[in-house]
């Protein structure tokens, strides 16, 4: 994710419009239901649905004094398995780890910090858990081929028990480079959906587009690959004219909603539409 956040003067409406997947027919597709908004500043970096089917948001202001004071200085894309919610930090260029926090249902926090490997980036973009509980997917900046799988702290009992050193277990190789992931999560064992900043259209036809990525088999700590298609772009649509960012993506497996972010240019990035999709067959 970008390092810095707009801060606006003053609050534009903004008005953002879904679209819909080609596909063939039969296959299921995503079709937008509606958009909300939420405060970028304090929700604009990412989103996670808790079982009750509220929504957990982060943004810059969510990060608490004393990780900042440690040099956490940006929270990405969210989490929430088994209760536990699960927040991503980065530090500055020159930091040398990143870090996961997981909170407990009981509200205790515990800091598991991964210290980097050899040519991997210091960019911790979002963190995804697989649907078993065991394994915590994220990703770097900037164009990859892969994305990183670590045991999930807390729950994965290969990891301490009160937070520490986090090592990589391994990685998704993916059949087609990426660029600028902001965010990942499964909608099944094997199928994760992950939202891109790539406004190049180089990779991809679509600018911003919501990534699908196909497994070979569920997440389970040894070197898989996975399948990359793009299913459409992000909505882009706002009374302010500029550079869109895309940012978090959620599935909630209860309700089977999707949902997406992008902050609007100029001014109206002080909002950030929020698009929900549900899953339809033709």
């Amino acid at each position: 994710m970008k390092r810095h956040l707009r801060t606006p003067v003053c609050l534009l409406a903004a008005v953002a419009l879904g679209a819909g997947t080609a596909s063939a027919a039969g296959d299921p597709h995503w079709v937008n239901t509606g958009t909300a908004y939420t405060d970028t500043l304090g929700g604009g970096q990412g989103l996670a649905s808790r079982a009750d089917g509220s929504l957990l948001y982060r943004g810059l202001a969510s990060i608490p004094l004393d990780l900042r004071i440690k040099g956490w200085n940006h929270v990405g894309d969210p989490d929430i398995a088994r209760g536990h919610t699960f927040d991503a930090y980065q530090g500055p260029d020159t930091a040398t780890s990143k870090m996961f926090a997981v909170t407990t249902p009981a509200g205790k926090r515990y800091e598991y910090v991964h210290r980097l490997n050899p040519g991997e980036k210091l960019n911790n973009s979002f963190a995804t858990v697989s649907p078993d509980g065991q394994w915590l997917v994220s990703g770097e900046w900037g164009e990859q081929k892969r994305l990183q799988v670590f045991p999930a702290p807390l729950l994965n009992p290969a990891t301490p028990p009160t937070g520490g050193d986090l090592k990589e277990a391994w990685q998704i190789t993916l059949d087609r480079p990426v660029r600028d992931i902001q965010g990942c999560d499964f909608v099944t064992d094997t199928r994760l959906v992950c939202a891109s900043n790539d406004g190049s259209g180089t990779l991809f036809p679509e600018i911003r587009p919501l990534l699908q990525v196909d497994l070979e088999r569920k997440v389970d700590g040894q070197p898989i690959t996975g399948t990359v298609s793009s299913l459409f772009a992000l909505p882009q649509r706002s009374v302010c004219s500029g550079t869109f960012e895309a940012e978090g993506v959620d599935y909630d497996v209860n309700s089977g909603t999707l949902r997406t972010q992008m902050i609007p240019p100029g001014v109206c990035a002080v909002a950030t539409a929020v698009s929900s999709y549900g899953q339809v067959t033709d």
